[in-house]
């Protein structure tokens, strides 16, 4: 669709003319303002001469290049068709264990078997990518927590931060508290939907927040929380003995999830963990509202240009 971004500009086509008709002629000792090719008209008037045919082109070039200039000032655009933007008012906060215990290889993926911070790296990735609309931001957490990626809608970023993201890193214990705490910190000031998904395969063993509190203190934010236990149930070997296995406080993240409004999910295999993102997928929708916008291409470019060439040839034939 055509249109004008100033079509009150318009208004100024007659200013040469209104120039012309009610301003006094100014002497030759006076600075005026001139309006340009005029002059020659208003001589040829002086000594009474009828305007030849080259002198009425002339006028007419230059009225034509004034009307182009004025188009060129009005901004003509193009206006394409209307585009839906995915709008919402949710901002998702991912924080995943990086302790020691998450090195357990029990899961498989193309029939080889990885640790389970691979698993949920894969898997959490491809949550992210679905995200079109949300703001996610990434928190890692061990012995202590860090906010590795702030809430942003460069969904590529996070998930770069999340690949690069190793055990250990934050060290060796579990500081779930501590991981909601920094959660509802950078959440609190938010508006609309807040949700923080908390992936974790152990129990809380360091940290200066109690997990339970950390809780009670996001539901007064309104944040609320999927907590998702990672790993395989322990198992015995031939002689009985279970395998050394971290040990998963499942009470206490089903707790946190109860509090805060949120649900529990157990991750015990790669295909499960696929379905508890799905199953987040389908209870946190990636579209709320649209809103539409119209991609503009501004065309003053080519008045502009058509109105300089016809100005640079008036002058040529002026000084000719």
């Amino acid at each position: 669709m055509f249109d004008f971004a100033w079509p009150w500009i318009f208004v100024l086509l007659p200013l040469p003319w209104l120039i012309r008709r009610f301003l006094p002629a100014a002497s030759q000792q006076q600075a005026a303002l001139r309006v340009p090719f005029l002059q020659d008209f208003e001589a040829l008037q002086e000594q009474g001469v009828r305007a030849s045919g080259g002198t009425r082109l002339a006028l007419l070039l230059a009225a034509l290049a004034w009307l182009l200039l004025v188009t060129a000032a009005a901004r003509p655009q193009w206006q394409g068709e209307a585009v839906p933007l995915p709008m919402q008012g949710r901002d998702l906060m991912l924080a995943v264990d990086l302790s020691g215990s998450m090195a357990e290889e029990d899961f498989v993926i193309g029939r080889q078997r990885v640790d389970r911070l691979i698993a949920t790296k894969i898997v959490a990735g491809n949550f992210i990518e679905k995200r079109q609309g949300d703001r996610v931001g990434l928190i890692l957490f061990g012995q202590q927590a860090y906010l590795q990626a702030p809430l942003t809608y460069d969904l590529k970023t996070v998930k770069t931060l999340l690949e690069e993201a190793f055990i250990n890193m934050a060290g060796q214990k579990t500081a779930i508290g501590d991981a909601i705490g920094l959660a509802i910190k950078r959440l609190r000031d938010k508006k609309g939907e807040k949700v923080l998904i908390l992936m974790s395969d152990g129990e809380n063993t360091a940290g200066e927040m109690d997990p339970l509190k950390a809780a009670e203190l996001a539901a007064q934010e309104n944040l609320k929380i999927y907590t998702i236990g990672i790993g395989a149930d322990p198992e015995a070997d031939f002689f009985g003995m279970v395998r050394g296995r971290s040990a998963l406080d499942e009470k206490t993240l089903t707790r946190i999830a109860e509090i805060t409004g949120g649900r529990y999910f157990r991750a015990r295999d790669t295909a499960q963990l696929v379905a508890i993102y799905d199953a987040i997928d389908a209870m946190e929708p990636v579209e709320n509202e649209k809103r539409f916008f119209r991609p503009v291409d501004e065309l003053f470019h080519w008045p502009l240009a058509m109105a300089l060439i016809l100005a640079l040839g008036l002058l040529y034939r002026r000084q000719a």
